[in-house]
């Protein structure tokens, strides 16, 4: 079997995650995961505007999320369901960081590990491929990918300058 996205991206740290973070990133195929989130939005008028340009999730606590993927060696497919309300988005390698496009907007992430948990840090964003937005606005879009009493747990938190809070998002999955 070849290497998975986040096997090449990472190297040999992959090997140092803990248990439920490697082995949602080291299936292959077709699989879904399922659990609970939590969402809080931004509350100003810009984060509101920027969260439905985004079509993010509406808040909600508690809720039941399904994750499908598909998943190969040089893509993934994340087909987030959040309570009925959908968010995709595709995943690439490009130039050694996660390369992720969900609709509109791409985002280029820098990957590392801390202990066993994996990180995820915006370096680079454009809208509709054209427009570059300021690699210091990415400086608080942030991922973090651990296990929690043996569970796969997820933590999103965007906030951008001037406009303050988007999304943050967390919870936990496991295989469904």
């Amino acid at each position: 079997m070849n290497a998975s996205l986040f096997q090449r991206i990472l190297g040999a740290e992959f090997f140092h995650l803990a248990p439920a973070v490697k082995s949602l990133h080291l299936r292959q195929g077709e699989f879904a995961y399922a659990g609970r989130v939590y969402i809080v939005r931004g509350k100003g008028l810009l984060s509101r505007l920027c969260g439905l340009f985004a079509r993010l999730a509406p808040e909600m606590h508690d809720a039941p999320i399904t994750v499908r993927f598909i998943t190969s060696p040089r893509k993934e497919v994340w087909r987030r369901d959040f309570n009925g309300s959908p968010l995709v988005s595709t995943l690439q390698t490009k130039d050694g960081q996660l390369f992720e496009r969900m609709g509109l907007i791409s985002f280029r992430f820098r990957l590392y590990r801390i202990d066993k948990d994996l990180h995820w840090v915006g370096r680079k964003a454009r809208v509709m491929g054209l427009i570059p937005l300021p690699s210091s606005w990415l400086e608080h879009v942030r991922c973090t990918e651990s296990e929690v009493e043996g569970r796969y747990h997820f933590m999103v938190d965007a906030q951008l300058p001037f406009i303050g809070p988007l999304i943050k998002y967390e919870g936990w999955l496991e295989p469904a």
